[in-house]
């Protein structure tokens, strides 16, 4: 069940994201009076699932999910009709149309693209508005869990004063910013300092163990003693350790910082149970493991009732709506270009994270949300928006590119070039495609 739930939001936010880029192209050229052959959701390679012709256009559904198209008469596309291409222009014709109506047919898709995702921003923040811990609210410091990030320098209990120099206000931004950063600056018992990362550190993270850069620290909720565990009589569901061998703890990482120098000895503990402190004993194992299964992250009300954060919660008018989700994709449109710097840089080795279908599919949540499906949609809707930007002949941005060119020096490129550009910029694409897809298959393979 949870696979087919992961699969329905993919397919709906993918199916969604093709049909409305797509109809960016459409729109437009129909207004031009520029005549559309096809109208496809997915390639239809050798047949349709399904297709139906209307007021000349021939509407379907293809078998391969892949993307989608809309086919334009008069245009070097990927369909690449060069017999229509041979015969003489035709005024319902792309290739007819003056410059600047050929330049808005192509830039329609990608506008589109970075409309619906400003619209879904302000409609979750209309919707939903904001739930988040405060940075500053964090004032034991984070959890480092990841030895990639340890190694360059961060610890336990640091307070993220800001990243590249700028302050970071809510927690939950800081991962997305920590990724990409150059340098942290730090509180570290009282003392200020800056952390440098390594340029390769994007690098580092891929290649370590799937964990986020940072992470809250939480207290120590037992989930459940693990099956013939040494401690099976002494905790319960529930209980959180508050003090451990004498000492009172506050977070899970307090206690594990202490476990791994009492192997074999029975350690005193107090555990709250039911609002009430139990004393219990506790063995850790000649392996330095209690053998009990804790809550690894807690959710935010959860924290909040624990008192270990306040939670901040904030709604929106539907004129404060427009605002906070422009800003919000604003940063996102930010971010997910400092992550494309990152990738075109082969120091950081960013490249090799990137993913295919498979790295999408795997973004989607096992339980049906709402809230995450339209956040996701909106994320891939800018990714599918600036990707389509890239100046590569078989993409939108390619077009634009050579457009551009024509309108500023007065010379079309001619139909030969276009042509023969069009092919480098389809095996260039299909090459991405492999590679971002073969990424995926060989960290299936290495279990990363």
């Amino acid at each position: 069940m949870e696979l087919l739930i992961k699969l329905s939001q993919f397919l709906l936010s993918l199916s969604l994201l093709i049909v409305l880029h797509e109809l960016g192209h459409f729109i437009p050229a129909k207004l031009f009076k520029t005549r559309v052959e096809k109208f496809y959701l997915f390639f239809d390679v050798k047949f349709a699932l399904l297709k139906k012709t209307f007021r000349g256009t021939e509407y379907g559904i293809g078998w391969l999910p892949l993307g989608g198209y809309v086919k334009i008469s008069g245009m070097i596309d990927e369909s690449m009709d060069t017999e229509a291409m041979a015969l003489p222009p035709q005024p319902w014709e792309f290739r007819s149309k003056p410059a600047w109506q050929r330049l808005i047919i192509m830039l329609g898709g990608v506008t589109v693209n970075f409309i619906l995702a400003f619209i879904i921003y302000i409609g979750m923040a209309w919707m939903y508005g904001d739930l988040y811990i405060n940075n500053n609210d964090v004032k034991d410091g984070v959890w480092i869990t990841n030895p990639v990030v340890e190694k360059i320098g961060l610890k336990t209990g640091d307070k993220i004063l800001s990243v590249d120099g700028e302050a970071v206000s809510k927690f939950h931004d800081l991962n997305a910013k920590l990724f990409l950063a150059k340098n942290v600056e730090i509180e570290r018992n009282g003392v200020k300092q800056t952390v440098n990362f390594p340029v390769n550190f994007i690098d580092k993270m891929f290649q370590g163990e799937k964990a986020p850069v940072v992470e809250l620290r939480i207290p120590f909720v037992v989930v459940s003693p693990e099956e013939n565990s040494v401690n099976s009589n002494a905790v319960k569901a529930k209980d959180i350790v508050v003090s451990f061998n004498g000492k009172p703890v506050k977070y899970a990482d307090e206690v594990l910082a202490q476990v791994k120098n009492l192997k074999g000895q029975t350690v005193p503990a107090i555990v709250k149970r039911d609002g009430k402190e139990v004393p219990v004993n506790l063995k850790v194992t000649d392996s330095a493991k209690m053998h009990i299964v804790y809550a690894g992250r807690i959710g935010a009300n959860n924290l909040e009732q624990l008192g270990t954060y306040p939670i901040q919660r904030q709604t929106y008018g539907l004129g404060e709506s427009f605002g906070v989700g422009i800003e919000k994709g604003i940063d996102q449109l930010s971010s997910y270009g400092g992550q494309l710097k990152a990738i075109f840089n082969p120091n950081t080795g960013a490249y090799k994270g990137v993913g295919g279908f498979k790295a999408i599919f795997d973004i989607f949540p096992e339980q049906w949300s709402w809230q995450t499906f339209w956040s996701i949609t909106a994320l891939l809707s800018i990714m599918l928006g600036v990707m389509n930007l890239l100046p590569i002949p078989a993409l939108d941005g390619g077009h634009v590119m050579f457009l551009l060119y024509e309108i500023i020096s007065g010379k079309k490129p001619s139909d030969k070039f276009l042509e023969k550009a069009q092919v480098v910029g389809f095996v260039l694409l299909i090459t991405l495609v492999l590679f971002a897809n073969g990424n995926d298959i060989y960290r299936a393979i290495i279990g990363k």
